[in-house]
């Protein structure tokens, strides 16, 4: 098992929860532990920390800290509630949500999730069960491919790409990252690569974020949070693209009543808002960004409950 993993925004993450020494925090997406080692850092010794992961790398990972502060428990982490079902309504001071896929998820080859390490095609932050992205490239319509390459990876050549993809598996079955990596390229137009990045960059992301339901996950997760969030409890979301950055924002929107129209009659009272957004979007520093590249798209938002 890789641990090679550097924590994006890690001082701004921690700084962000606000965390009290006697606090109890959540962090929902444990990767290698590194936002989590720094949690428990910070508090005291009646202090404590839940955490959770689908992938089994991570529950290896959390099983080499002995702290009776620390808690973690393997699942999605849409299941929140029902995975840690002590947590009740106003139990918590903090919740930290790192979006996306972790180096180790990616520097693994056999993993399937990277266009620059030949391996099966998976990508399932659980590989225990699940679709996976050779079952879905392999087996999908290809409406359905071009439709969730245009919506999750942003990419304009969606459907000369689920074409391509139609086309190959007509008489071979795409088994390798390496294999869909190069039938994504060659559908793309030379002279729209854009310099320094991967052809198959948006559509890796796109297919990887349909066979783990990573919208979904994140919608659900933004419902469930707020009712075990203490008043002035802290959200804190690192994103890594606009579509989750948008689901937070639409949320935040939600919870501030901001999404009700003006014709709509409503009492005073259930005006009040429940959340706000603190501050302007953090980002990562040049330095940052020179130790970790895969930092660079990165944006931190912090919820406060109200």
């Amino acid at each position: 098992m890789s641990n090679r993993h550097i924590s994006v925004l890690l001082n701004e993450a921690v700084a962000a929860l606000n965390i009290q020494a006697w606090g109890c925090y959540f962090d929902a997406t444990f990767g290698r532990g590194g936002h989590s080692r720094a949690i428990l850092a910070a508090l005291g010794e009646n202090g404590h920390l839940y955490a959770t992961d689908r992938d089994p790398s991570a529950a290896e990972a959390a099983a080499e800290i002995n702290d009776k502060r620390f808690t973690f428990r393997r699942g999605e982490f849409s299941r929140l509630t029902e995975n840690f079902p002590e947590l009740g309504q106003e139990s918590l001071d903090g919740i930290l949500l790192d979006l996306g896929v972790s180096s180790p998820q990616l520097d693994e080859a056999q993993r399937g999730f990277s266009f620059t390490r030949d391996g099966e095609l998976d990508m399932r932050m659980n590989p225990d069960n699940g679709l996976t992205a050779k079952a879905f490239v392999n087996n999908a319509e290809i409406g359905e491919i071009a439709n969730v390459i245009a919506r999750l990876g942003e990419e304009r050549f969606a459907k000369q790409i689920a074409k391509k993809i139609g086309k190959v598996r007509l008489t071979n079955t795409i088994t390798t990252t390496k294999q869909l990596a190069e039938v994504v390229s060659s559908a793309i137009p030379a002279r729209f690569v854009v310099p320094g990045r991967h052809p198959a960059t948006r559509t890796f992301q796109a297919i990887r974020m349909h066979v783990n339901s990573e919208l979904n996950e994140l919608q659900t997760i933004l419902e469930k949070v707020f009712p075990i969030l203490k008043p002035k409890g802290r959200l804190v979301v690192i994103s890594f693209h606009s579509l989750e950055d948008n689901a937070v924002k639409r949320f935040v929107k939600k919870m501030a009543g901001q999404d009700i129209p003006p014709e709509v009659p409503i009492m005073d009272s259930a005006m009040l808002k429940k959340a706000r957004l603190l501050g302007r979007p953090v980002r990562p520093s040049d330095e940052e960004i020179a130790n970790n590249p895969r930092s660079r798209s990165s944006l931190m938002r912090v919820v406060e409950k109200l």
